[in-house]
């Protein structure tokens, strides 16, 4: 996470905590000419377009107070959905025992079982057992089974 965006989750954060829903990630990312920050939301009961909304009115002026970010940036409130990116070790902790994707730098995607994880790799367990080292790891995400 980027010092930006761990400034972004200490000001959203109790906001979000108090509106009662977690914050799943904080996602600043430049794509073409244009800023994004992403704010990415969850509940047990799912999210909803007027959860969405809720939050994005509940933190934009702060935002705005607290100019953490200089640059201008267009504001997105979302959830997770039904594949979720996995950036850190909290989002690995979710997905233990469930098929993810990883894509790497050199050995392309891997897609899997996550078995285990520590401070330096990742496990997937497919036909092999795949060690992959967070180092080479350009993406990751959990897999929906659309069969079940």
């Amino acid at each position: 996470m980027s010092a930006t965006e761990t400034k972004v989750r200490n000001v959203v954060e109790p906001i979000i905590t108090n509106l009662n829903y977690k914050l799943y990630d904080v996602i600043y990312e430049k794509e073409g000419s244009d800023n994004y920050l992403r704010i990415v939301i969850d509940n047990d009961e799912g999210i909803s377009i007027n959860d969405c909304e809720n939050v994005n009115n509940a933190i934009k002026d702060i935002l705005d107070e607290e100019d953490i970010i200089k640059n201008q940036y267009m504001l997105e409130v979302s959830s997770p959905g039904l594949e979720r990116r996995i950036r850190n070790d909290e989002h690995l902790e979710q997905a233990l025992n469930k098929e993810i994707e990883v894509r790497t730098f050199k050995s392309g995607v891997i897609t899997g079982t996550l078995v285990k994880y520590d401070d330096k790799t990742v496990t997937v367990q497919n036909e092999t057992e795949n060690v992959i080292d967070k180092k080479n790891i350009s993406k990751m995400k959990t897999v929906y089974n659309w069969e079940d």
